[in-house]
């Protein structure tokens, strides 16, 4: 496959920062029920690759990914996306950059149930008023194994090919980077399998930066980094994982 999402001069070199936090700080109420869900976090994301966030529960993952994606707003610290500070956005600008710049895969799906598979992949370009490009749109569906399925309504297809098409949805628009929230954790081994192959494709075949949450050390070995949080910090990190190295870090942490 030929067609990529992000063009070599729009990416820029191999290390250049598709997202980023700078001593990101999340707290949730006051007093004596005060949270710190996030603790001066600083990371970066480098384009064209594929970063899985793991920890136990609790430990501030689900937070950072949305305060990441301009779902959650910051108690203190930056969040970029490329060169834009999203702290310094207005709520209409914050709407833009989700819709034209990133990309969601979430367990929940979410789907409109009433649309069909296709009005669901495009309808993010429909609001937003931009036909979407006719071959990257093939090149996705082809991909994705959903091309006899687009007249079909969510009800009408399995949980996997619900994902699919989430996913479908996510690379349309040619996001800079996508983001997913326990993608997977709605799905059996066999439809697991099949997303995290779409997600990793995304990565080496579209140029495209991908992040997710996961709780599962399988998942997480489809990623070339994965990131472990603990207390809302970062504690550790690891390339090239496997499962079983995933796992046995994670149970190192969960023993702390």
């Amino acid at each position: 496959m030929t067609a990529h999402a992000v063009d070599t001069d729009a990416a820029g070199s191999a290390s250049a920062v598709a997202a980023g936090a700078l001593e990101l700080t999340k707290v949730y109420g006051s007093g004596e029920t005060r949270v710190t869900a996030l603790d001066a976090v600083s990371v970066d994301f480098a384009r064209g690759e594929f970063t899985a966030i793991m920890g136990p529960s609790g430990s501030g993952k689900s937070t950072l990914m949305h305060c990441l994606a301009g779902l959650d707003s910051a108690s203190a610290g930056q969040v970029r996306i490329g060169d834009t500070e999203l702290t310094d956005l207005s709520d209409k600008e914050m709407t833009a950059l989700r819709r034209d710049r990133i990309g969601f895969v979430f367990q929940a799906f979410n789907l409109v149930p009433t649309l069909t598979a296709l009005e669901n992949i495009t309808l993010p370009l429909d609001i937003a008023g931009r036909p979407p490009e006719a071959e990257w749109l093939a090149t996705v569906l082809k991909r994705l194994g959903l091309e006899d399925r687009l007249g079909h309504r969510p009800s009408e297809l399995s949980g996997g090919q619900q994902q699919r098409v989430a996913c479908a949805r996510a690379l349309a628009g040619k996001p800079e980077i996508i983001f997913g929230d326990e993608p997977t954790g709605n799905l059996d081994s066999r439809s697991s399998g099949e997303v995290l192959s779409i997600l990793r494709a995304a990565v080496d075949e579209f140029g495209q930066t991908v992040v997710i949450v996961t709780h599962e050390p399988a998942a997480a070995a489809y990623a070339d980094r994965v990131i472990f949080l603990a207390d809302g910090r970062i504690v550790d990190e690891m390339r090239d994982p496997t499962a079983d190295t995933v796992l046995d870090r994670m149970k190192a942490l969960e023993a702390r």
